[in-house]
């Protein structure tokens, strides 16, 4: 009976990821029209009769919260407008001009405020500008504080009404050769003293980082980058629980060579090696898609991941939580996993024998392991697990990597 329930709760699983998934495909999709988008770069494509319209597939949140627009070329006219609208609306409008958006225009530095009649509000804004907006979290009464900034600086900011459904980053452009770079992924932050303070940073979700810059919810690789020994690494503060037993990361920029690792370690995992390379870890590898659990030896295990992927991993405990319950999860089904089969990876290749003086065995109960692709299941693997539990860890490893992490993506 024990076996057939934790069969179910899994198929639960599955199709609640599966739902998730679903869910984003129709949500989390950017719109834009007579503008063309090479990376992060957003062109200009119309004939300067008609406007070009961006509209993010995010909205801002409490997580993420700010962006950036930097103005590459102004075109003919320098009419680029940042700011914020509803997910649905009309591209053929500069954002600002109608209801439920806001926006501020770089050719005149006034502010659109649900209305094509602009208001004064701040300097005008030129090749090389770097406009900023976002949302502040002192939401009060049903009004939104949205806020805008030139080069680092505020501007200024205007109370909205908040939208249940969330405001989205937008930007507008109406003439010909205009041309900006757009990060959506902009931290806000403000000087504090010498240094600079980065609001809600979430450092406080982490326990360990080693070469690891945290903002907000992006972790971005700072290391050298250039042998296997410059690894950079996040472990998270709490280990996975029977509450909250699933994370995920977006890889936002895929660096260099997109040497990035999810995965679960013991608490004193080494801090300059990989996920899943040392005992007491396991983790689905993105540059070649192998699962490695406590080995430089990966298994073909799922298909690669790239920028803009998101993936996950998560912990089915027993019901019981017993070593001694006897489930037999072998039986369960999974659609187009592949048999493990060792294989070599010359990059890892010399690791392998380096846990041999960790000391203590670190077998414990067995659990099983799942990791997902896009909201799909890849495929699962039972382990021990480690005294004190296993933590959500990220590796890195090539320069420019960043990825997006949400340590809690079914709560709520």
């Amino acid at each position: 009976m024990d076996d057939i329930n934790l069969h179910y709760r899994f198929l639960n699983w599955r199709r609640r990821i599966r739902e998730i998934r679903e869910v984003r495909a129709v949500r989390y999709r950017e719109r834009l029209k007579r503008m063309l988008r090479d990376g992060d770069v957003l062109r200009y494509h119309g004939n300067s009769d008609e406007v070009g319209c961006f509209v993010a597939a995010r909205p801002l949140s409490k997580r993420n919260r700010y962006f950036e627009v930097t103005i590459i070329e102004t075109g003919v006219r320098g009419m680029i407008a940042v700011g914020l609208v509803p997910q649905f609306y009309k591209l053929d409008h500069q954002p600002g001009w109608l209801p439920n958006s806001v926006a501020f225009h770089a050719d005149d530095g006034k502010l659109y405020n649900g209305n094509p009649v602009g208001q004064q509000f701040g300097p005008k804004c030129c090749r090389g500008d770097r406009i900023g907006c976002g949302i502040s979290l002192d939401a009060d009464d049903g009004q939104l504080t949205v806020f805008f900034t030139k080069n680092g600086h505020e501007v200024g900011s205007v109370d909205i009404p908040a939208s249940p459904e969330g405001l989205y980053p937008a930007v507008g452009m109406h003439s010909l050769g205009e041309e900006v770079l757009l990060d959506l992924n902009a931290e806000w932050g403000v000087e504090e003293d010498d240094g600079q303070m980065i609001v809600d940073s979430h450092e406080e979700d982490w326990a360990r980082l080693h070469d690891v810059k945290v903002t907000g919810t992006l972790l971005e690789y700072v290391g050298k980058g250039k042998s296997i020994v410059d690894v950079g690494l996040a472990q998270a503060r709490r280990p996975l629980n029977t509450r909250f037993h699933y994370y995920e990361l977006e890889i936002t920029d895929a660096g260099e060579k997109c040497y990035i690792a999810l995965g679960l370690a013991r608490r004193d995992y080494p801090k300059n090696r990989h996920p899943g390379w040392s005992r007491g870890s396991i983790a689905y590898h993105a540059d070649d898609g192998k699962l490695f659990h406590g080995s430089g030896v990966g298994d073909p295990f799922g298909p690669r991941c790239l920028e803009g992927d998101i993936m996950g991993c998560g912990i089915m405990f027993p019901r019981d939580f017993s070593v001694d319950s006897g489930d037999d999860i072998d039986d369960w089904d999974f659609d187009g996993v592949a048999k493990p089969c060792e294989v070599q990876n010359d990059l890892y290749a010399n690791n392998e024998d380096e846990d041999e003086d960790e000391g203590e065995d670190l077998e414990g109960r067995k659990v099983t392991v799942f990791f997902t692709r896009n909201g799909k299941v890849v495929g699962r693997r039972e382990v021990a697990l480690p005294v004190g539990g296993f933590y959500p860890t990220i590796g890195m490893m090539s320069t420019g990597e960043k990825v997006r992490v949400d340590l809690h993506p079914l709560s709520g």
